[in-house]
């Protein structure tokens, strides 16, 4: 089924505040941090830059 013009749950980035970025990239620290040594290398840089871009998106405000 399509979603239509309007709906919540069509194909848009979710739109979160402030403190809900805070958290999440608290949540990717720990997350980095826990990581096991034989993680992928992509996934830890996967993590890495989306923490960058949280952190110069805090940042800007």
């Amino acid at each position: 089924m399509r979603a239509f013009d309007g709906q919540f749950s069509g194909n848009r980035p979710m739109q979160r505040n402030t403190e809900e970025k805070r958290r999440q990239l608290a949540e990717l620290k720990r997350t980095l941090a826990n990581m096991k040594s034989h993680a992928a290398p992509s996934l830890r840089a996967s993590v890495t830059a989306k923490i960058a871009a949280l952190e110069a998106e805090l940042a800007g405000k």
